[in-house]
């Protein structure tokens, strides 16, 4: 049965705005590891034009939900989905610059000597994701599918799902990044970026499919 779509409450504007100048703030550092000339230019920019569109797209979602309802969580999820994503890309993003710049560590120095696979690159792409699913576990929660209450199947639920698509996200960044040769033009702050871009897009999906039809189904 198709569900029928309610007016949009202050609720899912005020969620929106609120996602809107994360995202914003959040894709700054972001920015300045791909293309700190871009940045210098469009800093002042990017926060406000979040602002404003983070709703308005969640209005048209809204929108067509009336038709298809299915739009209206979709709309919901993409905005949660753009808020993790740039938590987790932010965050890298953060770490990557602080460790180099600062702590003079390469991303492809070793945490221990003999292993090869295990690199700093891969240690800030883990600390990144984790707090970006927790990000999503209460907004996907709570906004996007309405889950109230929860149990200890349910944590446990959304530990496995999370752990799963931390193995998927890293596995895939930690190969683009250590296996694959930089495409032409690129430097390795950027092909880091590219590298972790792929593992949250990769990880991104699997999360969607266990949030919706295991952890939070109804």
């Amino acid at each position: 049965m198709e569900e029928t779509i309610q007016p949009m409450s202050k609720k899912d504007y005020l969620l929106s705005v609120i996602a809107g100048i994360f995202i914003g703030i959040l894709l700054l550092p972001m920015l300045w590891s791909a293309k700190p000339d871009l940045f210098i230019k469009v800093r002042f920019f990017i926060v406000p034009f979040f602002l404003i569109a983070t709703p308005f797209g969640l209005a048209i979602a809204h929108l067509l939900g009336r038709k298809i309802s299915l739009f209206w969580q979709l709309g919901k999820f993409a905005v949660t989905g753009a808020l993790n994503f740039c938590v987790d890309l932010g965050v890298f993003s953060f770490l990557s610059f602080l460790f180099s710049n600062y702590l003079k560590i390469s991303s492809k120095d070793l945490i221990f000597s003999g292993i090869t696979l295990l690199t700093f690159y891969s240690l800030y792409k883990t600390i990144s994701f984790i707090l970006a699913n927790i990000n999503s576990y209460y907004w996907n929660k709570f906004w996007t599918f309405h889950k109230e209450g929860g149990n200890k199947a349910e944590f446990f639920q959304f530990f496995i799902v999370s752990i799963i698509g931390l193995i998927i996200n890293v596995t895939m960044a930690s190969v683009v990044f250590n296996l694959i040769d930089p495409v032409t033009g690129l430097k390795k702050e950027q092909w880091e970026l590219v590298s972790a871009v792929a593992g949250s897009v990769a990880g991104l999906v699997w999360n969607f499919i266990g949030y919706k039809f295991i952890v939070f189904k109804k």
